[in-house]
């Protein structure tokens, strides 16, 4: 298996400043996301890896091996762009054994290999379909495993869901995690769909404007992430401006539109802070219960609900502050005030 190393990566385009100064380690094995809004360097950074795009600076390793300077069929790092590329003239099994043709695979040890990546994908039976006799699920499934054939040392994954359906892309997203785990290659996967990350990544690296904004698990990104910008990027949040007024225990007291808050933080922190607060970490506060600690509790007017199915959503009032407030289950006939509470651990303070 192979390890990516990206050192000092820059990438401009005339005056415009695609990639700055980006490095980062991604071990061998592992399923590798890059997540970020459209514009922020991910696809760049995707092609400069697999040798589509020369970087301006800094340097690419694969293991100990400097590829900077090599072209992509020196590299073996396959990628798998938004559109599938599918021969339509060839079969499921033409299509998959296509690369291994090119690279002069012995025929015996070719028709191996293609039976093999077609039991991993479960297209069993398929292979003598055409694509156009194949569902958008069936056709992603052997781009992968066109790529997965050619046994890459690195496998790289373009936004390979998005030309599917909200339901087969739910679908896909544990097959291409089962099927990328079980090949054991390296894989580095491009989206802007956080919740693709969140339920796929082993890893994952929020970029901003071609910077890296924080690198780390998905439950570290969305429960503790760096920055306001990660903060909202990961989901869902509320974001308050706040003032810190002292130490209350283990926990930092804070002045905030909403009231005051207490927060479980590390660290040295500034005085002025961004508070953030998930909408589903609020929750109904139980009656005839007093004030805990640890707990922050707030009377709350509810001015819009909306009925989502498994939850609703609410907008409150609480102090000067609108927040966001998911509840599941739903909340049915929702009265006009109720009184709502967060745990301190879930207030996340971040710096201005």
């Amino acid at each position: 298996m192979t390890s990516v190393r990206l050192e000092g990566l820059g990438k401009r385009f005339d005056n415009t400043v695609a990639l700055d100064n980006v490095s980062l380690t991604i071990e061998a094995g592992e399923l590798f996301f890059l997540l970020g809004p459209s514009g922020c360097g991910k696809s760049t950074l995707l092609r400069m890896i697999a040798g589509l795009m020369t970087p301006t600076a800094g340097r690419i390793f694969f293991n100990d091996r400097d590829v900077t300077s090599l072209p992509t069929a020196k590299r073996n790092a396959v990628m798998c762009f938004q559109g599938y590329a599918l021969w339509p003239h060839l079969t499921v099994r033409q299509n998959i054994s296509f690369g291994l043709e090119m690279r002069n695979w012995p025929r015996d040890r070719r028709e191996h290999r293609v039976q093999e990546v077609i039991k991993l994908v479960r297209l069993d039976g398929l292979g003598d379909r055409k694509p156009n006799a194949l569902s958008g699920g069936q056709q992603q499934r052997v781009a992968l495993a066109r790529a997965l054939a050619v046994e890459p040392e690195c496998l790289l994954l373009d936004e390979p869901l998005s030309n599917l359906d909200a339901q087969l892309r739910l679908e896909m997203r544990g097959e291409i995690r089962r099927i990328c785990k079980t090949a054991g290659f390296t894989t580095i996967y491009v989206t802007h769909d956080q919740r693709e990350a969140l339920s796929v990544a082993d890893r994952v690296a929020v970029l901003k404007n071609g910077r890296l904004e924080q690198v780390g698990k998905p439950q570290e990104l969305y429960l503790r992430p760096r920055n306001s910008f990660v903060a909202a990027f990961m989901g869902q949040t509320n974001l308050l401006s706040g003032t810190v007024i002292g130490r209350d225990g283990p926990w930092t007291r804070v002045r905030s539109g909403m009231g005051e808050l207490s927060a479980a933080a590390n660290g040295d922190l500034p005085e002025k802070v961004i508070v953030s607060l998930r909408p589903e970490q609020l929750r109904l506060a139980p009656s005839g219960e007093g004030k805990r600690s640890g707990v922050n509790r707030f009377e709350a007017e509810i001015l819009e609900s909306t009925f989502l199915g498994e939850a609703s959503e609410h907008v409150l009032k609480i102090g000067s502050e609108k927040l966001k407030w998911i509840c599941a289950p739903p909340l049915v006939d929702a009265p006009s005030r109720c009184v709502v509470e967060a745990a301190a651990d879930d207030v996340v303070l971040l710096g201005e």
